[in-house]
């Protein structure tokens, strides 16, 4: 669903929601994807000033919670994210038509996943597994410097990794 609204000449509005269910079944238990939310959200919103010359935007996504690759019932990170956001605003100033200087920030909300998480990349400290011990079926074992019997794994990304940042600049347009 996508909603474009205009407001005279200054005011513009777009926004937009996606809803997906996607998952597997089981023996009949159905089991949601990892790493898919259910629900995500997008908008825009631009105010024009000064006859068009100065722009200011604001930006944003929304996601839904979604199930998280976690590896084992001993692993203390969260098995499905929160409801999370990034948003962003940009001002644009445009004095001669094809020059634009702009600055922002982006992340307004400093949102990254690592929070109310003890980690984000499990064993980071060792890549390679050298210190990881495993049982006689293969699985990785509880020890002193492993007690959440974890493996090397990278795959726990769903957000940005990035805090706030600022940034400024400017665009050149050719003709």
């Amino acid at each position: 669903m996508n909603i474009d609204y205009n407001i005279g000449k200054h005011i513009k509005f777009v926004s937009g929601a996606t809803y997906m269910d996607v998952y597997t079944m089981n023996n009949g238990v159905k089991v949601n994807q990892i790493l898919t939310e259910k629900f995500s959200g997008t908008w825009s919103f631009t105010y024009q000033l000064f006859k068009q010359k100065i722009s200011i935007d604001y930006t944003g996504n929304l996601y839904s919670p979604m199930r998280l690759p976690v590896l084992n019932d001993l692993d203390p990170r969260k098995k499905y994210s929160p409801w999370w956001s990034v948003q962003n605003i940009q001002i644009a100033f445009t004095k001669i038509k094809s020059i634009k200087i702009y600055g922002g920030v982006k992340n307004i909300l400093n949102w990254t996943p690592n929070r109310n998480n003890p980690f984000i990349i499990a064993r980071s400290n060792d890549p390679f597994d050298k210190e990881v011990q495993y049982d006689s079926n293969g699985q990785v074992m509880a020890t002193s410097n492993n007690p959440y019997a974890l493996s090397f794994d990278p795959n726990y990304v769903y957000g940005p990794n990035q805090g706030r940042r600022l940034f400024i600049g400017f665009s050149y347009l050719l003709r």
